[in-house]
């Protein structure tokens, strides 16, 4: 293959990756046509990016551009996934279908420019996605004023129901003229 053209193909692998960090690397060499369809349909349906590469190429185009977390993983052949709502919910999806077609390896990736590999790819398909950690902050936020909240509404009540009490009974007992 001539210097030009390698050049055009590590051009290609950097125009289409952009300027994603959180990147997938998975091998899917093994699957057949229908499956190997089938899956590249679902991804693009959720907006997940594919790309084959050759690893010499990708990792020459990677390290050109200062980003060296996905060496270790490229190795044999090698599809590059990215894109979704984020890592966390990519790597839930590519853990549920490697779950359903054996066949399918994720060999590892990156998250923010950090390297991880296949068994950091499966602690991070079971850790909270954007929106669960959106969820729990919120709920950690509001818990205090909450309880400030109905600790003065319960105490309010009960004094309120007192002075009413005391007010009923002050009623009762003023003389009729």
């Amino acid at each position: 293959m001539s210097k030009v053209i390698k050049g055009m193909m590590m051009d290609e692998i950097c125009r289409s990756v952009g300027e994603c960090r959180d990147l997938l690397v998975i091998d899917m060499s093994k699957l057949d046509g229908v499956t190997d369809n089938k899956f590249r349909l679902e991804m693009q349906k959720k907006g997940i990016n594919l790309l084959q590469v050759k690893n010499s190429l990708a990792k020459r185009a990677f390290a050109d551009r200062g980003f060296t977390a996905l060496e270790g993983a490229l190795a044999g052949p090698s599809t590059l996934v990215w894109g979704g709502e984020d890592i966390v919910a990519l790597s839930k999806e590519l853990a549920k279908w490697a779950k359903d077609v054996k066949k399918l390896e994720v060999k590892g990736g990156s998250a923010d420019g950090q390297g991880f590999d296949a068994a950091g790819f499966e602690s991070l398909s079971k850790s909270p996605g954007r929106g669960e950690l959106l969820s729990m902050i919120s709920g950690q936020i509001l818990a205090p004023g909450a309880k400030l909240s109905s600790q003065l509404l319960g105490m309010g009540s009960k004094l309120a129901s007192q002075v009413k009490k005391i007010a009923d009974k002050e009623g009762d007992a003023a003389p009729a003229a």
